[in-house]
Protein backbone atom coordinates (compact mmCIF):
# COMPACT_ATOMS: atom_id res chain seq x y z
CA UNK A 1 0.00 0.00 0.00
CA UNK A 2 1.35 3.41 -0.98
CA UNK A 3 2.86 5.59 1.77
CA UNK A 4 3.03 9.38 1.86
CA UNK A 5 5.12 11.80 3.91
CA UNK A 6 3.52 14.06 6.50
CA UNK A 7 4.61 17.61 5.76
CA UNK A 8 8.37 17.93 5.71
CA UNK A 9 8.93 15.28 8.39
CA UNK A 10 10.30 11.77 8.14
CA UNK A 11 6.93 10.33 9.19
CA UNK A 12 5.05 8.42 6.51
CA UNK A 13 1.54 6.96 6.53
CA UNK A 14 -0.20 4.42 4.35
CA UNK A 15 -2.87 6.10 2.24
CA UNK A 16 -5.49 4.06 4.07
CA UNK A 17 -5.21 4.38 7.83
CA UNK A 18 -7.01 2.50 10.59
CA UNK A 19 -9.19 4.77 12.72
CA UNK A 20 -9.39 3.55 16.29
CA UNK A 21 -12.67 5.18 17.36
CA UNK A 22 -14.86 2.08 16.90
CA UNK A 23 -12.41 0.01 18.96
CA UNK A 24 -13.49 2.08 21.94
CA UNK A 25 -17.06 0.84 21.68
CA UNK A 26 -18.43 3.65 19.53
CA UNK A 27 -22.19 3.18 19.03
CA UNK A 28 -22.18 -0.37 20.42
CA UNK A 29 -20.14 -2.64 22.72
CA UNK A 30 -17.15 -4.39 21.22
CA UNK A 31 -15.39 -7.41 22.71
CA UNK A 32 -11.63 -7.88 22.74
CA UNK A 33 -11.68 -10.83 20.33
CA UNK A 34 -13.59 -8.92 17.65
CA UNK A 35 -11.35 -5.88 18.06
CA UNK A 36 -8.23 -8.04 17.76
CA UNK A 37 -9.63 -9.64 14.62
CA UNK A 38 -10.19 -6.25 13.03
CA UNK A 39 -6.64 -5.15 13.80
CA UNK A 40 -5.11 -8.39 12.53
CA UNK A 41 -7.12 -8.07 9.31
CA UNK A 42 -5.89 -4.49 8.90
CA UNK A 43 -2.29 -5.57 9.34
CA UNK A 44 -2.72 -8.46 6.90
CA UNK A 45 -4.21 -6.07 4.33
CA UNK A 46 -1.13 -3.86 4.36
CA UNK A 47 -2.41 -1.02 6.56
CA UNK A 48 0.51 0.35 8.55
CA UNK A 49 -0.95 3.56 9.95
CA UNK A 50 -3.00 3.32 13.14
CA UNK A 51 -4.67 6.28 14.83
CA UNK A 52 -6.17 6.31 18.30
CA UNK A 53 -6.93 8.58 21.27
CA UNK A 54 -7.47 8.37 25.03
CA UNK A 55 -11.01 9.61 24.36
CA UNK A 56 -11.97 6.52 22.37
CA UNK A 57 -13.56 4.25 24.94
CA UNK A 58 -11.68 5.98 27.80
CA UNK A 59 -8.52 4.07 26.93
CA UNK A 60 -9.94 0.90 25.40
CA UNK A 61 -8.89 1.82 21.86
CA UNK A 62 -5.31 2.61 22.88
CA UNK A 63 -4.96 -0.64 24.84
CA UNK A 64 -6.32 -2.73 21.99
CA UNK A 65 -4.14 -1.11 19.34
CA UNK A 66 -1.13 -1.42 21.62
CA UNK A 67 -1.81 -5.15 22.03
CA UNK A 68 -1.39 -5.57 18.28
CA UNK A 69 1.53 -3.23 17.69
CA UNK A 70 3.80 -3.72 20.68
CA UNK A 71 5.08 -7.03 19.28
CA UNK A 72 5.59 -5.72 15.73
CA UNK A 73 8.90 -4.22 14.58
CA UNK A 74 8.67 -0.60 15.65
CA UNK A 75 9.82 0.84 12.33
CA UNK A 76 7.23 -1.14 10.38
CA UNK A 77 4.21 0.98 11.36
CA UNK A 78 3.14 4.54 12.10
CA UNK A 79 1.15 5.31 15.25
CA UNK A 80 -0.66 8.47 16.27
CA UNK A 81 -2.63 9.44 19.33
CA UNK A 82 -4.05 12.64 20.73
CA UNK A 83 -3.97 14.99 23.70
CA UNK A 84 -6.44 17.35 25.33
CA UNK A 85 -8.36 15.03 27.62
CA UNK A 86 -6.88 13.40 30.69
CA UNK A 87 -8.49 10.22 32.00
CA UNK A 88 -9.14 10.27 35.74
CA UNK A 89 -10.10 6.97 37.45
CA UNK A 90 -13.48 6.82 39.16
CA UNK A 91 -15.90 4.26 40.55
CA UNK A 92 -18.11 3.23 37.64
CA UNK A 93 -20.92 2.37 40.09
CA UNK A 94 -22.62 0.35 37.38
CA UNK A 95 -22.73 3.31 34.96
CA UNK A 96 -21.70 3.32 31.32
CA UNK A 97 -19.54 5.98 29.69
CA UNK A 98 -21.52 8.84 28.14
CA UNK A 99 -19.76 8.58 24.75
CA UNK A 100 -18.77 4.94 24.28
CA UNK A 101 -20.33 1.60 25.24
CA UNK A 102 -17.86 0.83 28.05
CA UNK A 103 -18.13 0.98 31.86
CA UNK A 104 -17.53 4.49 33.21
CA UNK A 105 -14.27 3.60 34.97
CA UNK A 106 -12.76 7.00 34.15
CA UNK A 107 -13.89 10.56 33.59
CA UNK A 108 -12.41 12.97 31.09
CA UNK A 109 -10.83 16.26 32.13
CA UNK A 110 -9.99 18.83 29.48
CA UNK A 111 -6.35 19.88 29.74
CA UNK A 112 -4.25 21.51 27.01
CA UNK A 113 -1.56 22.80 29.39
CA UNK A 114 2.04 21.73 28.99
CA UNK A 115 1.82 19.51 32.07
CA UNK A 116 -1.47 18.06 30.83
CA UNK A 117 0.00 17.25 27.43
CA UNK A 118 3.08 15.58 28.92
CA UNK A 119 0.96 13.55 31.33
CA UNK A 120 -1.41 12.52 28.55
CA UNK A 121 1.45 11.27 26.39
CA UNK A 122 2.96 9.34 29.31
CA UNK A 123 -0.40 7.74 30.10
CA UNK A 124 -0.97 6.82 26.44
CA UNK A 125 2.43 5.16 26.13
CA UNK A 126 1.72 3.13 29.26
CA UNK A 127 -1.70 2.04 28.01
CA UNK A 128 -0.34 1.01 24.62
CA UNK A 129 2.87 -0.54 25.87
CA UNK A 130 5.01 1.20 23.26
CA UNK A 131 8.04 3.42 23.63
CA UNK A 132 6.89 6.26 21.37
CA UNK A 133 4.21 7.58 19.06
CA UNK A 134 5.06 8.99 15.66
CA UNK A 135 2.42 11.72 15.45
CA UNK A 136 0.63 13.67 18.16
CA UNK A 137 -2.58 15.65 17.66
CA UNK A 138 -4.41 18.25 19.70
CA UNK A 139 -7.86 16.65 19.87
CA UNK A 140 -11.36 18.13 19.54
CA UNK A 141 -10.17 21.59 20.54
CA UNK A 142 -13.08 23.47 18.96
CA UNK A 143 -14.41 24.74 22.31
CA UNK A 144 -10.92 25.14 23.79
CA UNK A 145 -9.11 26.50 20.78
CA UNK A 146 -7.33 29.44 22.39
CA UNK A 147 -5.98 27.18 25.15
CA UNK A 148 -4.85 24.62 22.59
CA UNK A 149 -3.13 27.20 20.44
CA UNK A 150 -1.52 29.11 23.33
CA UNK A 151 -0.47 26.17 25.54
CA UNK A 152 -1.03 22.89 23.76
CA UNK A 153 0.78 23.65 20.52
CA UNK A 154 4.03 24.83 22.19
CA UNK A 155 4.05 21.62 24.25
CA UNK A 156 3.74 19.54 21.09
CA UNK A 157 6.45 21.60 19.39
CA UNK A 158 8.72 20.98 22.38
CA UNK A 159 8.18 17.23 22.13
CA UNK A 160 8.95 17.35 18.42
CA UNK A 161 12.14 19.35 19.01
CA UNK A 162 13.23 16.77 21.57
CA UNK A 163 12.64 13.95 19.07
CA UNK A 164 9.92 12.40 21.25
CA UNK A 165 7.46 12.60 18.31
CA UNK A 166 8.10 13.04 14.63
CA UNK A 167 5.07 15.06 13.54
CA UNK A 168 2.52 17.26 15.29
CA UNK A 169 -0.84 18.78 14.46
CA UNK A 170 -4.50 18.77 15.42
CA UNK A 171 -7.51 16.59 14.81
CA UNK A 172 -10.76 18.58 14.55
CA UNK A 173 -13.89 19.00 12.45
CA UNK A 174 -13.72 22.82 12.18
CA UNK A 175 -11.78 23.71 9.01
CA UNK A 176 -11.59 27.42 9.84
CA UNK A 177 -9.90 26.84 13.17
CA UNK A 178 -7.53 24.33 11.63
CA UNK A 179 -6.65 26.90 8.97
CA UNK A 180 -5.83 29.41 11.69
CA UNK A 181 -3.63 26.84 13.43
CA UNK A 182 -1.78 26.20 10.18
CA UNK A 183 -1.25 29.93 9.61
CA UNK A 184 -0.15 30.78 13.15
CA UNK A 185 1.98 27.77 14.05
CA UNK A 186 4.43 25.30 12.57
CA UNK A 187 2.38 22.10 12.50
CA UNK A 188 3.11 19.26 10.09
CA UNK A 189 -0.32 17.73 9.62
CA UNK A 190 -3.99 18.20 10.41
CA UNK A 191 -6.63 15.51 10.68
CA UNK A 192 -9.93 16.86 9.36
CA UNK A 193 -13.10 15.04 10.32
CA UNK A 194 -15.95 14.97 7.82
CA UNK A 195 -15.28 18.29 6.08
CA UNK A 196 -13.68 17.07 2.87
CA UNK A 197 -16.01 14.40 1.62
CA UNK A 198 -18.35 13.84 -1.31
CA UNK A 199 -21.06 15.59 0.70
CA UNK A 200 -19.08 18.38 2.39
CA UNK A 201 -16.51 20.42 0.46
CA UNK A 202 -16.08 23.19 3.04
CA UNK A 203 -12.35 22.50 3.46
CA UNK A 204 -11.84 23.92 -0.03
CA UNK A 205 -12.70 27.42 1.17
CA UNK A 206 -9.70 28.03 3.39
CA UNK A 207 -8.04 25.00 4.94
CA UNK A 208 -6.85 23.08 1.89
CA UNK A 209 -5.41 26.17 0.17
CA UNK A 210 -3.44 27.24 3.25
CA UNK A 211 -2.18 23.69 3.81
CA UNK A 212 -1.03 23.56 0.21
CA UNK A 213 0.74 26.91 0.54
CA UNK A 214 2.51 25.97 3.77
CA UNK A 215 3.33 22.35 2.94
CA UNK A 216 1.11 20.94 5.70
CA UNK A 217 -0.40 17.51 5.10
CA UNK A 218 -4.06 16.68 5.60
CA UNK A 219 -5.46 13.38 6.80
CA UNK A 220 -9.13 13.09 5.86
CA UNK A 221 -11.17 11.30 8.51
CA UNK A 222 -14.88 10.43 8.56
CA UNK A 223 -14.88 10.13 4.77
CA UNK A 224 -18.23 8.31 5.01
CA UNK A 225 -19.70 11.16 7.09
CA UNK A 226 -20.42 8.64 9.88
CA UNK A 227 -22.43 6.28 7.68
CA UNK A 228 -24.32 7.98 4.85
CA UNK A 229 -21.58 7.18 2.32
CA UNK A 230 -20.66 3.77 3.73
CA UNK A 231 -23.09 1.69 1.65
CA UNK A 232 -23.77 1.44 -2.06
CA UNK A 233 -27.31 2.75 -1.63
CA UNK A 234 -28.10 5.05 1.33
CA UNK A 235 -31.46 4.40 3.00
CA UNK A 236 -33.75 6.14 5.46
CA UNK A 237 -32.15 6.14 8.90
CA UNK A 238 -28.59 6.54 7.58
CA UNK A 239 -26.52 8.94 9.65
CA UNK A 240 -24.71 12.09 8.60
CA UNK A 241 -22.25 13.51 11.14
CA UNK A 242 -23.59 11.14 13.82
CA UNK A 243 -27.23 12.22 13.47
CA UNK A 244 -30.05 11.00 11.21
CA UNK A 245 -29.45 12.41 7.73
CA UNK A 246 -31.84 15.14 6.62
CA UNK A 247 -33.94 14.33 3.56
CA UNK A 248 -32.03 16.71 1.30
CA UNK A 249 -28.68 15.17 2.23
CA UNK A 250 -30.08 11.66 1.76
CA UNK A 251 -31.33 12.59 -1.69
CA UNK A 252 -27.96 14.09 -2.62
CA UNK A 253 -26.14 10.93 -1.54
CA UNK A 254 -28.49 8.83 -3.65
CA UNK A 255 -27.95 11.06 -6.68
CA UNK A 256 -24.21 10.47 -6.30
CA UNK A 257 -24.92 6.74 -5.94
CA UNK A 258 -26.86 6.87 -9.23
CA UNK A 259 -23.82 8.27 -11.01
CA UNK A 260 -21.62 5.65 -9.38
CA UNK A 261 -23.86 2.80 -10.54
CA UNK A 262 -23.81 4.10 -14.10
CA UNK A 263 -20.02 3.70 -14.11
CA UNK A 264 -19.76 0.42 -12.22
CA UNK A 265 -18.40 2.05 -9.06
CA UNK A 266 -19.81 1.87 -5.54
CA UNK A 267 -20.45 4.86 -3.32
CA UNK A 268 -17.90 3.74 -0.66
CA UNK A 269 -15.26 3.29 -3.36
CA UNK A 270 -15.81 6.83 -4.56
CA UNK A 271 -15.99 8.23 -1.02
CA UNK A 272 -12.53 6.85 -0.23
CA UNK A 273 -11.05 7.93 -3.55
CA UNK A 274 -12.31 11.52 -3.53
CA UNK A 275 -10.19 13.13 -0.76
CA UNK A 276 -6.99 11.56 -2.04
CA UNK A 277 -7.31 13.44 -5.32
CA UNK A 278 -6.31 16.65 -3.52
CA UNK A 279 -2.52 17.14 -3.42
CA UNK A 280 -2.57 18.24 0.23
CA UNK A 281 -4.24 15.01 1.38
CA UNK A 282 -1.68 12.40 2.43
CA UNK A 283 -4.17 9.75 3.47
CA UNK A 284 -7.63 8.87 4.69
CA UNK A 285 -8.45 7.41 8.10
CA UNK A 286 -11.39 5.01 8.27
CA UNK A 287 -12.86 3.72 11.51
CA UNK A 288 -13.35 -0.06 11.51
CA UNK A 289 -14.57 -2.47 14.18
CA UNK A 290 -14.62 -5.96 12.64
CA UNK A 291 -12.46 -8.01 10.31
CA UNK A 292 -15.36 -8.04 7.84
CA UNK A 293 -15.45 -4.24 7.75
CA UNK A 294 -11.70 -4.12 7.25
CA UNK A 295 -11.79 -6.57 4.37
CA UNK A 296 -14.68 -4.72 2.72
CA UNK A 297 -12.97 -1.34 3.02
CA UNK A 298 -9.56 -2.52 1.87
CA UNK A 299 -11.16 -4.26 -1.12
CA UNK A 300 -12.97 -1.04 -2.04
CA UNK A 301 -9.94 1.17 -1.45
CA UNK A 302 -8.02 2.02 -4.58
CA UNK A 303 -10.81 1.09 -6.99
CA UNK A 304 -10.42 2.45 -10.50
CA UNK A 305 -12.55 5.58 -10.91
CA UNK A 306 -13.35 6.46 -14.55
CA UNK A 307 -12.67 10.07 -15.49
CA UNK A 308 -16.16 10.25 -16.97
CA UNK A 309 -17.65 9.66 -13.52
CA UNK A 310 -16.08 12.83 -12.19
CA UNK A 311 -17.30 14.68 -15.26
CA UNK A 312 -20.84 13.47 -14.69
CA UNK A 313 -20.75 14.53 -11.04
CA UNK A 314 -19.72 18.02 -12.11
CA UNK A 315 -22.39 18.22 -14.81
CA UNK A 316 -24.98 17.19 -12.20
CA UNK A 317 -23.65 19.91 -9.86
CA UNK A 318 -22.75 17.27 -7.29
CA UNK A 319 -19.06 18.16 -7.11
CA UNK A 320 -17.41 21.50 -6.38
CA UNK A 321 -15.59 22.83 -9.43
CA UNK A 322 -12.56 23.58 -7.23
CA UNK A 323 -12.11 19.95 -6.17
CA UNK A 324 -9.22 18.30 -8.06
CA UNK A 325 -10.03 14.83 -9.39
CA UNK A 326 -7.15 14.06 -11.79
Amino acid sequence: MRRNRLGKTDVHVTELGFGGGPLGGLFAPLDDETAAGALEAAWDSGIRYFDTSPHYGIGHSERRIGALLRDRPRDSFTLSTKVGRLLVPQDAAGRMDESFAVPATHRRVWDFTRDGVLRSVEDSLERMGVDRVDTLFLHDAEEHFEDALRDGYPALAELRAQGVVGAIGAGMYHPGQLARLVRESDVDVVMLSGRYTLLDHSALDELLPVCTDRGVSVLAASVFNSGLLATARPTEGSTFDYAPAEQGMLERANRIADVCEAHGVTLPELAMAFPLRHPAVAGIVVGMRTAEEVRANTAAFGAEIPAALWDDLRSERLLDERAPVA
